[in-house]
């Protein structure tokens, strides 16, 4: 048999066969693998294949052979990402905001090759499901890649932060001044990208999108703050803090109906200790930031959830109440 013009790369054409064109669902015969690799411009026989499939067995892919009738077939069984695997992968890319669509797209082309071609198909149709709303910032990526720089040299970073107008622009905070911070970590929390960086005019750790900054440049000076970063525990910091807005850290306590405990559990974890107020309620102390981003999330919870302490926490939920109310019976509110 005559050698083909790309013999040398069978192995590898072989590889790529089983991978992109098996899987526990779909086989090839010995016949379609042959022709699969003729048309690479390899020429393979049964018998080389044989000692082929057993090479490949010996490098760890996992070939599997089965009889059907007369005919065997052959697929790849175990690899390295199983499909619910990828599709968990898949959701976690689609979910992000701050990965733009640009970039989510070509995470999820590239997570396809983790599994066969028949099985990618799954994957195409859970994204038209799954969409969501992205950020325009084409840059988050390079922001990112940056950061992590700054974290493992130990050094202070600059950017600018930016806001969107009326105009649907970004307008750059501080007239357009630039922001110096230590980075310590960053926090994935409520879909959204934060650097947790220390502000050393103000002598305190803040909190920063990272899809909001822009034009990050790597100093060449050392990061402060490592003794006020040692004092965080970010778990914590992350239940207490909702959306990342700072706040006046409380002892709160928050009394619910019975059946809406898992609420609590779901936002504060399952080591809360939930007191019974009567035989209908319960109810929980948890240090929270008492923001209006908190107050809100306590609203949206309904009549079966309200704030019972401390006082002057209770004083800002009837005030911000009392706003909400007098905001939508002003001049341009609906009138009864």
């Amino acid at each position: 048999m005559a050698k083909g013009i790309n013999q040398k790369l069978k192995m590898l054409y072989l590889k790529k066969i089983f991978e992109e064109e098996t899987d526990d669902r779909h086989s090839l015969t010995l016949q379609n693998i042959i022709d699969k690799l003729g048309a690479y411009g390899v020429n393979a026989d049964r018998k080389t294949l044989y000692q082929d499939f057993k090479e490949l067995k010996r490098f760890g892919l996992d070939i599997i052979a089965q009889q059907e009738g007369r005919t065997w077939t052959y697929h790849i069984g175990s690899r390295l990402f199983e499909l619910p695997e990828v599709k968990l992968l898949v959701d976690s890319v689609q979910a992000s905001k701050f990965i733009n669509e640009h970039k989510s797209q070509a995470l999820i082309n590239k997570l396809e090759c983790l599994v066969s071609k028949k099985e990618a198909e799954q994957l195409s149709r859970q994204v038209y499901i799954f969409g969501r709303s992205k950020t325009s910032n084409k840059k988050t990526y390079y922001t990112i890649d940056r950061i992590y720089e700054a974290l493992n040299s130990n050094r202070q970073i600059s950017f600018h932060y930016f806001q969107w107008n009326i105009r649907k622009e970004m307008e750059k905070r501080r007239d357009g001044a630039s922001y110096v911070v230590s980075p310590w970590c960053l926090i994935w929390d409520d879909e959204n990208y934060y650097l947790l960086g220390y502000d050393a005019p103000v002598k305190t750790l803040k909190t920063y999108r990272v899809d909001k900054m822009l034009d990050i440049e790597v100093l060449d000076r050392q990061r402060l703050g490592r003794e006020e970063y040692r004092r965080y525990d970010i778990s914590t910091y992350t239940q207490c803090h909702f959306g990342m807005y700072d706040g006046d850290i409380e002892d709160v306590t928050i009394e619910v109906e019975n059946d809406l405990v898992g609420i609590l559990i779901d936002r504060f974890g399952k080591k809360i200790t939930i007191t019974p107020t009567d035989e209908n309620h319960v109810s929980t102390t948890v240090k929270v930031a008492v923001s209006r981003q908190f107050l809100g999330w306590i609203m949206a919870l309904g009549p079966g959830v309200r704030i019972t302490g401390p006082q002057q926490v209770v004083s800002q939920m009837r005030m911000e109440a009392e706003r909400l109310l007098n905001q939508y019976n002003g001049p341009t509110g609906a009138k009864n």
